[in-house]
């Protein structure tokens, strides 16, 4: 099955492009801005630094391992980097590994631009779209249940949430 994915112009200017080596530091910035429960740590902030920055390892190293053809995005604005997008097209699911944006690109509709985006490639190659959703991210929840997403499997710390295409569209033998 192949399909092809135009993400080079989105709603409000946004677009995709492949991470490069040189997007590290703002790759970086996203993650930790994105996980501030990590900055609850007590201890000093050589600690609080190095734990984000295994943690960080550990998605990489953990997204590598389970998902080998994951693709690495950058969300840019009119040529800018606002956020991140790690996703990887299995054969029963499009899988959402990692999306953020950049503190001060969050609350423009950006985040729900690229889910979008990616719900269009989900139903191009008539797969679900699949999340997990940290259950302390209300917000995150709460816009992927305005597109659609619904809870698949409930976890002690996050759910996976899936949006299904129409049901004509699903694949044979994934369930809707």
């Amino acid at each position: 099955m192949s399909a092809e994915f135009n993400f080079s112009s989105m709603a409000h200017g946004l677009s995709l492009r492949p991470v490069r080596s040189g997007d590290e530091a703002c790759i970086n910035r996203i993650y930790r801005s994105a996980r501030p429960d990590l900055l609850l740590i007590d201890g000093e902030a050589d600690l609080i630094e190095t734990v984000q920055r295994q943690q960080f390892q550990v998605l990489q190293m953990g997204a590598g391992q389970q998902f080998p053809n994951a693709m690495h995005f950058m969300v840019e604005r009119v040529g800018s980097a606002v956020g991140v997008v790690m996703v990887d097209f299995g054969h029963n699911e499009v899988r959402i590994i990692f999306l953020a944006m950049l503190p001060e690109a969050r609350g423009k509709g950006y985040g729900k631009v690229v889910l979008q985006g990616l719900q269009q490639a989900a139903r191009q190659v008539r797969c679900p779209l699949a999340a997990v959703v940290w259950h302390n991210n209300g917000q995150a929840r709460k816009l992927y249940q305005s597109l659609g997403f619904v809870l698949e499997e409930p976890g002690a710390m996050a759910d996976k949430l899936v949006w299904y295409p129409q049901a004509e569209s699903i694949m044979v033998g994934v369930s809707g």
